[in-house]
């Protein structure tokens, strides 16, 4: 105790105690918030890669339709 207070020691204790175990648990809980975000935009990033990909599936699909039925059907008169 720094200096003399009409509250008990052990309360005044109690209470330092549970602040300096807040301070000295911020560091690890914003470390893990960071991970956590990091995990999740890599996941989104994965996901839009992969929504990407079907898209452009899908697009090379139609013109190859497009294109086989240019060669093979005749145009109409």
């Amino acid at each position: 105790m720094a200096f003399p207070t009409s509250v008990n020691d052990q309360i005044t204790d109690a209470v330092t105690q549970s602040n300096v175990k807040v301070l000295g648990d911020a560091p690890a809980i914003a470390m893990g918030a960071i991970y956590q975000a990091a995990a999740q935009a890599a996941g989104l990033a994965a996901q839009n890669a992969v929504s990407n990909q079907q898209n452009v599936n899908e697009l090379a699909i139609a013109v190859m339709t497009r294109c086989v039925n240019a060669l093979t059907v005749p145009p109409r008169k």
